[in-house]
């Protein structure tokens, strides 16, 4: 066969010897490459339905177990990217979630559901939040010892704000060792205040301790919101 070939080369195309050799070979590497994609694509396509097989049972295990929204299911074949659809299915229910509540009515325990907030830092906070008579700004917090401005902001991701101050100062009225157990008033300021209403007479206003010459404004409109001042 091999010789009919070589006869039929040299004598009707005029190959020699070795020429007719080089076609030999090179005419099925001609034809392996050139069929080499389709066997390629035909081996690919049945890996990827063996892998999709695998697939499907994967997903309905975790379909059943309700981990997953949706699924990917083929129209015909899996070889064609064009002929995969999506196919919704019902949501998982939401895990639910906890109760907002006022932050006035979060004691110790219930604080430390915010993240970064233990016990320690949870008993400052209610000790501050009672000491002070309330809070009307949130902000006030930051004066807690240990307290940032990022763990302020994750407590109010939790709670509910709403300014209130439930303990008012008489400071008409109020004696030295009252007034200093607010943590706006040190002993000698309490002392300082008592004195001078002593002497001339009861406070009308917040702005009135500005007589005092010790005191600022700045510390005055800080400690204002607290003050009653009934005759």
């Amino acid at each position: 066969m091999k010789k009919i070939l070589f006869y039929y080369l040299r004598t009707y195309l005029g190959f020699s010897v070795r020429e007719s050799r080089g076609f030999v070979l090179v005419v099925p590497s001609l034809f392996l490459l050139y069929f080499l994609p389709s066997i390629y694509e035909w081996g690919l396509s049945k890996k990827n339905q063996k892998l999709f097989a695998q697939y499907e049972l994967a997903i309905d295990s975790l379909i059943q177990a309700g981990k997953v929204p949706y699924v990917f299911r083929p129209q015909e074949s899996f070889s064609s990217p064009d002929t995969v659809k999506r196919t919704v299915l019902p949501n998982k229910p939401r895990n639910p979630g906890f109760n907002r509540i006022d932050f006035n009515e979060a004691d110790s325990v219930v604080l430390q559901i915010v993240p970064g907030i233990g016990q320690t830092m949870a008993s400052r906070i209610v000790k501050f939040r009672e000491s002070i008579g309330g809070l009307h700004h949130r902000e006030q917090l930051l004066e807690v010892y240990g307290m940032t401005p990022e763990l302020v902001e994750k407590l109010w991701d939790h709670f509910d704000f709403n300014p209130g101050i439930f303990r008012m100062i008489p400071i008409n009225q109020v004696n030295v060792q009252d007034l200093a157990k607010h943590p706006y008033i040190t002993y000698g300021a309490a002392k300082v205040i008592i004195a001078y209403r002593d002497q001339h007479g009861y406070f009308r206003q917040a702005d009135d301790l500005l007589q005092i010459k010790i005191f600022n404004k700045d510390w005055v409109d800080r400690l204002a919101p607290y003050l009653e001042f009934q005759h």
